[in-house]
This record gives C-alpha cells, structure tokens and sequence, in this order.
C-alpha cells in the first residue's frame, strides 16, 4: 500500500488519528495514509507533560502520540496531532454531553476571541523528525439562547465530537462573526508546514 500520488518513501505513510477530518486533509493533499489509533489516555497524558503553556503542550501532546504508534510501526513515517482549545488562559476539552457543550457555547459567545493551537509531529521509530504547532484565533458573535437549541438540535452528538462542541466546516461556521488564521488549522492539521517539511525531507515529491 503506498502513501499516495506524491509519496515516495518506500513504506505506506501512518496517521496517528482517528480524526476523519485530519484524514481528509491528508487525502485532499495527494497522502493516502494508513490510519492507527494511538494508544493513550490523552487526559492523563496532558497532566503527565510538564507545561501548562498551551503551545509547548499541544507539541507534547501531538509527539507523544506519533511516538506511540511510531514504537509499533518499524521504519514507517508517522504524523501524530493534537489540537487544544484556549479561552481566557483556560483548557477547554471535548464536552461529555448536551448540557456541557451548551455551556461551552455560551461562555464562548461572551464577546472574547479563543484560540485553536493545532500541532503536528512526526516520528519515525523512537526519533522526532519534526514538530510544529500553528494558531488560530477565533471570535463567537453573540448567540440567543433559541439560536443555541436549534444549533445543538441541528448537529446532534457533534458536539461533542470536538473541543468547542463546533465544526467550522458545516453548521458551526454560523456561530462566528471574526476568525483569524490558516483554515486547515482551524480543522486541526498545520497542512502547509506539514507538506513542507515530508517535500525538504525527501519523503514527498518536490
């Protein structure tokens, strides 16, 4: 199985994500890659990485899981990546239900810009070849509590489905009145620097 049209190490290329959207990206770049979920607690993980500068964690975060599944994948490319939502100084997770992402929602339509720090690393065998992180700044317009409802009714378990409970790529781009930054960052994968990067490494044709 090769890694796509412009891969050309000579083993398949892996994603260290169960991340549609991440795998889409790749696809959509020409990368076909082999898709394995890592095998970590990512809340353990995150209180394990000694930073709480968001930056530097979602690094950590991103690397230790391409580290993970690099450990079972001999020889092979693997992309690990992480995204971490900031509001205010403050980590927001994945909400567990309806009600959390709801609150979510509302404490992030108040009026204040978050960001999204997606990262990207990648690993082969026990070695970080490369790793990199990129920001987004987002800001909510201000949301009715009808408008909320009809939102959550609309998307459904999605909401919980990312940090934020939105997805910009469908119904959540009508949350926002002002966003700043790179789209596939926004999504979750540094696609640009990535590409970048496998072509200077020879992995990918330039």
């Amino acid at each position: 199985m090769s890694g796509g049209a412009f891969w050309c190490h000579d083993l398949p290329l892996v994603l260290a994500s169960q991340s549609a959207t991440r795998r889409q990206l790749l696809e959509s770049a020409g990368l076909t890659p082999q898709v394995v979920s890592p095998d970590v607690d990512e809340r353990a993980l995150e209180a394990s990485i000694a930073t709480s500068e968001p930056v530097a964690l979602a690094k950590g975060l991103a690397s230790a899981k391409a580290a993970e599944v690099a450990a079972r994948h001999h020889g092979q490319i693997v992309i690990g990546a992480d995204q971490l939502l900031v509001l205010g100084g403050k980590l927001l997770h994945k909400p567990k239900d309806r009600a959390a992402a709801k609150a979510q929602l509302m404490a992030l339509s108040a009026g204040h810009a978050h960001e999204l720090i997606s990262a990207v690393a990648v690993f082969r065998d026990a070695k970080c070849l490369w790793v990199q992180a990129s920001v987004a700044r987002l800001r909510m317009r201000k949301l009715s509590q009808a408008f909320l409802e009809l939102y959550l009714d609309k998307v459904g378990d999605q909401a919980m489905r990312s940090v934020g409970a939105y997805q910009i790529e469908g119904y959540g781009i009508q949350l926002f009145d002002h966003i700043e930054g790179d789209h596939a960052t926004i999504l979750g994968l540094p696609l640009l620097p990535l590409l970048d990067f496998l072509r200077e490494a020879g992995f990918m044709m330039s």
